[in-house]
C-alpha cells in the first residue's frame, strides 16, 4: 500500500563530473585542498545555488503544487492500510465468524479502494515529476548553452571543454534525480513518518516510547554517515575531475599522441588516475553499505522490540492481536522513509555540488561586455584608429602590446608581420574586441569599439583564421553562417567571387553536400575558400585574416591566394574594397598589401608599403630576401 519512491543511486554513479583541477573557481579550490573558502564565499555560493533552483521552480510552481498534493494524498491513502488490517482482525473477523459478513466486506472494500487510490496517485506523481523535471532541465540546458556562447574568448581559454561537457551532461543528470524525486522524498517520506508516528501513538503509547528510544541510535548513525560521506564524495569529485581532464586532453591531442607513439604512456597515466577514482568510489560504497546495513539492523531490532513489548501486552490483555499486527506493520513502515531520506542524502549532496557548479558557471560575467548604452554604428567605412593602446592579458601579467598609436584609412589592406609572439594577433583581437584594451582606445570610424553593441561590431568586423572551422551541415549552411537569411543566389555569388563555386558544384550534392564533422569531406584549401565565401557574404567593413594560408601546401596556397585577392578587392554590391588586416608569415600573402607593419616585442618598428620597406633594408627587407632565396 505504501508508494515506494523511485530508487536513488547512493554510490558514485550519482556523482556529477566536477571541474578540472586547474580551475580557479571556489568549488574546485575547496575540493582539492587549496585555499579554503571563507564563510562569505560559501554563503555566496549557497545563495547562488538556491537562486538558481528558485528560478527553475518559479515557472512550474503551480504544477509542483499539484504534484505535492498528489504525494500528500498518496501518503494518507497508504497509511490507513495497517489500521484497516487491525480493525479487520479485531472486529470484522469475529463478526464474520458470528455470521455477519458485512464488516469484513466493508473493510475489504475499503482496503481495495485505498490500494487503488495509492496506486493511481503514485502513477500520477511519478509521471508528473518526470515531466516537470525534464521541463526544468531543458530550460537549464538552454540557459547554460546560451550563456557560455556569450562569454568572451578569455573565459573559453580558461574554462576547459571537458568541464563544459560535464556541466551539460553529468551535472544535469544529477540534478534530474533531485528535480524528479525531491518532492516525493522530502514531502512524501516526511509526511509518511509523521502520519505513521501519529498512528502508533494513537494505537499504543508504550510502543511509541520504544520507537522514540530506537530513534537515538538511528540519528547517531545518520550523523556519522553524513560526516563520512562528505569526505568520501569530496575525494570522488577530485579524482573524477582528474579523470575527465586526462580523457579530454588525450583525445583533443590525439594527433600528437599518435605521432609520438605515446599511447602506452597516456594509458599508464589514465590507469593510475582511474585507480584513484576506483579506490575513492569503493570507500564511498563501503560507507554507504555500513550505513544501509546498520540502519536496516536497527529497523529490524525495533520491529522485534515492538513485537516483544506488544506480545507481552497482548498476553496481559492490554492490547489486541489486531492492534499488535498493525503496530508491527507501522514500525516497519516508520523506518522505510528514514532509510529513503538517508539514501536521498547522497543524491542531495551530489546535486548540491552540481547546482553550485552550474550556478557558478552562469554567474561568470564576460570580461568583454556589451555597453549599457551602445552607440549606433550605422554603415561603417572601415577606418581604424589605435590611440595610445596598451594591453596585457592579465592584471599582473606582462605588457604584450606597448603603447601604440596607429591610423588605418578605410579600404586599406595592412599586413602585420613579425616573429611568433610579437603581438600581431593581439592587435587583431583588439580590433575584433575579443579582449578590451588595458589602456587607450581602439576606434572604428571614430567610435570606441567598447561603445558598440556586439551585433554592430560583429557585423562590421569579421575574422578568418587558419583553422577555417566548418560546422556539421551543408556547404550552404556554412557559407550562410554570417547571413542566415541569404538567398541561394547570393550564396553562389559569394562562392564564385572567391573561386569556390567550381569545386562546390563538383561535390555529390553541390551546395547541399554535408561537409561532415569539422569539414572532413573537403581539403584544407577548400575549407579556407568556403570560409572566404562566408566572409564575402557577411560583407564586413573590416576583414581580419589571421594566418589564413599558413597551413596550406603550394597548390592550395595559390588557389586560396586568388580567392583572397578577390575577397579583398570586391564587395557583394560592388563598391570599394574593404579595410583588411592580414597576419601572415608567408610573404606571398603579405606582398598584396598596401601597407606593412613590422611588429616586434609589442611595438611597431617598421611601417610602409612593401616596396618602401624592402628599399629601407630593415627587418622586412631581411624577411623578403630570405623568402626570395627559397624560391630559387
Amino acid at each position: 500500500m505504501t508508494p515506494s519512491p523511485r530508487s536513488k543511486p547512493t554510490g558514485p554513479q550519482a556523482e556529477p563530473a566536477p571541474p578540472s583541477p586547474e580551475s580557479p573557481d571556489s568549488a574546485r579550490t575547496q575540493e582539492e585542498g587549496a585555499t579554503p573558502q571563507t564563510r562569505e564565499q560559501e554563503r555566496q555560493i549557497t545563495r547562488r545555488s538556491w537562486d538558481l533552483l528558485r528560478s527553475l521552480l518559479h515557472p512550474v510552481r503551480l504544477a509542483f503544487l499539484g504534484l505535492a498534493v498528489m504525494v500528500v494524498l498518496a501518503q494518507f491513502t497508504g497509511v490507513v492500510g495497517p489500521w484497516l488490517i487491525a480493525w479487520a482482525i479485531d472486529h470484522a473477523l469475529p463478526a464474520l465468524l458470528g455470521g455477519d459478513g458485512l464488516p469484513a466486506t466493508l473493510v475489504a472494500g475499503a482496503y481495495l479502494v485505498a490500494g487503488l487510490a495509492t496506486g493511481l496517485l503514485t502513477l500520477g506523481f511519478e509521471r508528473q515529476s518526470s515531466v516537470l523535471g525534464q521541463r526544468m532541465l531543458v530550460d537549464l540546458r538552454r540557459r547554460v548553452f546560451r550563456h557560455t556562447q556569450r562569454l568572451d574568448l578569455e573565459f573559453h581559454q580558461r574554462y576547459t571543454s571537458g568541464r563544459l561537457v560535464a556541466r551539460q551532461t553529468n551535472d544535469m543528470e544529477t540534478l534530474r534525480e533531485l528535480l524528479e524525486g525531491g518532492v516525493q522524498v522530502i514531502v512524501g517520506s516526511t509526511l509518511t513518518m509523521a502520519l505513521t508516528a501519529i498512528s502508533i501513538v494513537s494505537l499504543d503509547g508504550p510502543t511509541a516510547l520504544v520507537m522514540v528510544a530506537m530513534l537515538v541510535p538511528c540519528l547517531a548513525l545518520t550523523v556519522w554517515f553524513q560526516r563520512r560521506s562528505k569526505v568520501a564524495y569530496r575525494r570522488i569529485r577530485t579524482h573524477s575531475a582528474r579523470l575527465i581532464v586526462k580523457f579530454t586532453e588525450t583525445f583533443t591531442g590525439i594527433r600528437a599522441v599518435q605521432t609520438f607513439r605515446a599511447e602506452d604512456r597516456q594509458e599508464s597515466g589514465y590507469t593510475a588516475i582511474a585507480g584513484d577514482y576506483r579506490d575513492a568510489t569503493q570507500d564511498s560504497v563501503m560507507i554507504s553499505g555500513v550505513y544501509q546495513s546498520g540502519f536496516r539492523l536497527l529497523g529490524n531490532l525495533t520491529v522485534a522490540l515492538v513485537l516483544l513489548v506488544g506480545g507481552l501486552r497482548v498476553a496481559n490483555g492490554a492490547l489486541s492481536v489486531g492492534v499488535l499486527l498493525a503496530l508491527v506493520l507501522y514500525a516497519r513502515r516508520f523506518f522505510q522513509p528514514v532509510d529513503q531520506i538517508a539514501a536521498f542524502y547522497n543524491t542531495w549532496q551530489s546535486s548540491t555540488a552540481a547546482m553550485e557548479k552550474i550556478a557558478q558557471l552562469l554567474a561568470e560575467a564576460p570580461a568583454v561586455a556589451d555597453p549599457a548604452r551602445p552607440v549606433a554604428l550605422g554603415r561603417s567605412g572601415g577606418r581604424l584608429d589605435f590611440e595610445d593602446v596598451a594591453f596585457r592579458y592579465s592584471g599582473d601579467g606582462p605588457e604584450v602590446l606597448h603603447p601604440v598609436s596607429l591610423h588605418i584609412p578605410a579600404g586599406q589592406t595592412v599586413a602585420l608581420v613579425g616573429r611568433t609572439g610579437a603581438g600581431k594577433s593581439t592587435i587583431a583581437k583588439l580590433v575584433a574586441r575579443f579582449y578590451d584594451v588595458t589602456r587607450g582606445s581602439v576606434r572604428l570610424d571614430g567610435v570606441d569599439v567598447r561603445s558598440l553593441s556586439a551585433r554592430d561590431l560583429h557585423r562590421a568586423v569579421v575574422m578568418v583564421t587558419q583553422e577555417a572551422f566548418l560546422f556539421g551541415g551543408t556547404v550552404r549552411d556554412n557559407i550562410a553562417l554570417g547571413r542566415p537569411d541569404a538567398t541561394d543566389a547570393e550564396i553562389r555569388a559569394a562562392a564564385e567571387a572567391v573561386g569556390a563555386d567550381g569545386f562546390i558544384r563538383a561535390m555529390p550534392y553541390g551546395y547541399n553536400t554535408d561537409v561532415n564533422k569539422r569539414g572532413g569531406r573537403v581539403s584544407a584549401g577548400q575549407r579556407q575558400l568556403i570560409s572566404f565565401a562566408r566572409a564575402f557574404l557577411a560583407d564586413p567593413e573590416v576583414l581580419i585574416l589571421d594566418e589564413a594560408t599558413s597551413s596550406l601546401d603550394l597548390p592550395s596556397e595559390r588557389q586560396v591566394q586568388d580567392g583572397l585577392t578577390s575577397l579583398l578587392a570586391a564587395r557583394p554590391g560592388g563598391g570599394a574594397g574593404r579595410t583588411a588586416l592580414i597576419i601572415a608569415h608567408r610573404l606571398s600573402t603579405v606582398m598584396i598589401a598596401d601597407r606593412v607593419l613590422v611588429v616586434d616585442d609589442g611595438r611597431i618598428v617598421e611601417d610602409g608599403s612593401p616596396s618602401d620597406l624592402i628599399a629601407r633594408g630593415g627587418q622586412f627587407a631581411s624577411l623578403y630576401r630570405a623568402w626570395q632565396d627559397t624560391l630559387h
